[in-house]
């Protein structure tokens, strides 16, 4: 795409024409909070709006998980919104290779493979919701319609304390 910059999730929201926000921060690789949480701090973010994106294998066909980082996904939940029977967790690797994105890193947004998504609920709790920018350090915020849009996902509750 002519003149758009950055790492692919950037150039989805570029190309889309989606207002958006760009957040960079030290990211501390000896950090014991998780990748969600220290965005939040590092960005002085309420953490309910500050999401988080798993992987995880559905019935054998993986899918895109989208949950605050207060909570935890339910695998149960997961499987149930997406008519499925059984879900979990995807291996590290699979979850690089099928999205372009290192683990800590990825976007929901500019995925290599189009892969089915879920959003928690929470999601319309805010105005304006984070999500990896694409690489350990760099959060975007948008609207959540944005992000549901653009991901194609189905809304549903999801994650649990």
């Amino acid at each position: 795409m002519a003149g758009a910059k950055g790492t692919p999730a950037l150039v989805v929201l570029q190309a889309a024409g989606v207002t958006h926000t760009v957040h960079a921060y030290s990211h501390d690789p000896r950090t014991p909070a998780g990748y969600g949480p220290e965005a939040a701090t590092a960005l002085g973010l309420d953490p309910g709006s500050v999401f988080k994106t798993l992987l995880a294998e559905v019935d054998g066909r993986l899918t895109v998980a989208v949950v605050p980082v207060t909570g935890r996904l339910d695998l149960k939940s997961l499987a149930a919104a997406t008519g499925g029977k059984r879900a979990a967790m995807a291996d590290v690797a699979v979850a690089e290779r099928a999205t372009g994105y290192v683990a800590g890193g990825i976007s929901p947004l500019g995925q290599k493979q189009a892969l089915p998504t879920v959003v928690d609920e929470t999601v319309y709790l805010y105005d304006e919701v984070y999500v990896s920018g694409g690489r350990r350090g760099l959060d975007i915020g948008l609207a959540p319609d944005d992000l549901v849009r653009l991901t194609g996902a189905t809304v549903a509750d999801l994650a649990h304390a």
